[in-house]
């Protein structure tokens, strides 16, 4: 990833780096000065401030915490960050969403984005699974509000469906979040990144720079 970052930085090539993991602060000093030509914006994703919650859900990736501290440095090294709150986890994680944009906001993020669970193929049956052995007294509410939102279904693919949901839920889960961005002061977009220090990589062939 670093030796990726360079290269951009080199040809100053617009990035967004999408993550849940710490190790983006390895490159922190690169994304400064990629941050300061308007070229690079982060999204961290923040699914639960549980910490339990989130080892049974997310075992391999960082703590919430630590995830709120990743935002923290990179807004303190000049970087965009925007918290996503995702995925939002009927009857599970739904009720922390005013929390976790608060959290991250006083952290430091200045942009939020949500999306609603998503259990395309395979994944339906193992989140099953996963519901049953560790949620057993929820699992039952968890995928009626799926179904719910997706015609009966826990999942629908359909263009503009497939990261919201319909229906009464999901509306009111969207409605919370606009209402807590505006209260908040988050930006639910950010600034486009430059394109105008775009240098085209010298092919084979091209006449080099001096310097």
């Amino acid at each position: 990833m670093r030796g990726l970052l360079e290269v951009l930085r080199d040809f100053r090539h617009p990035v967004a780096v999408v993550t849940k993991g710490a190790l983006i602060e390895r490159d922190l000093d690169l994304l400064a000065e990629l941050a300061e030509l308007d070229l690079v914006r982060v999204g961290i994703s923040v699914t639960t401030l549980d910490r339990d919650l989130s080892r049974r859900l997310e075992p391999r990736a960082p703590a919430p915490e630590r995830r709120l501290q990743t935002i923290e440095r990179l807004a303190a090294a000049g970087v965009p960050v925007r918290v996503m709150v995702a995925p939002v986890i009927p009857a599970l994680t739904d009720p922390e969403l005013e929390a976790i944009l608060a959290r991250a906001r006083a952290a430091g993020a200045g942009a939020a984005s949500w999306i609603m669970l998503r259990l395309p193929r395979e994944v339906g049956p193992l989140f099953s699974d996963w519901l049953a052995r560790h949620y057993p007294d929820r699992a039952g509410r968890v995928l009626a509000r799926l179904r719910e939102m997706h015609g009966g279904e826990i999942y629908s693919p359909d263009w503009g469906r497939r990261m919201r949901g319909e229906g009464p839920y999901a509306e009111i889960v969207a409605q919370r979040f606009r209402l807590t961005v505006a209260r908040l002061g988050l930006a639910t977009a950010q600034p486009e990144l430059s394109t105008a220090l775009f240098r085209v990589p010298p092919r084979a062939g091209d006449q080099l720079s001096l310097f």
